[in-house]
């Protein structure tokens, strides 16, 4: 029958795992877990960390600021050859 390990635990191997340089095979030896335990409790941990809450954010931040920039050329454009046009006027 399997032991449960602490929540502690796991965030320490995965923090070794990432941080040490070592193998996984090397790590998962060394704390007495199986290859595939670790493998396992890396990829819930990345999943944890992953938020992908303020990359929504700034993609619509982006998209907004992409039409504001379109509109913004867009009126200068027309300045620019309101200027060229009101400049031939003057004779």
């Amino acid at each position: 029958m399997a032991s449960r390990v602490s929540t502690e635990f796991k965030h320490e191997v995965v923090r070794v795992a990432l941080t040490s340089g070592l193998s996984r095979r090397q790590i998962a030896s060394d704390f007495d877990i199986g290859f595939s335990t670790l493998g396992r409790w890396i990829k819930e941990e990345r999943d944890q960390v992953f938020d992908p809450g303020p990359q929504d954010d700034l993609i619509k931040e982006n998209e907004r600021l992409r039409k504001e920039n379109k509109l913004l050329r867009e009126e200068r454009e027309v300045l620019k050859k309101a200027t060229i046009f009101f400049a031939g006027q003057k004779s």
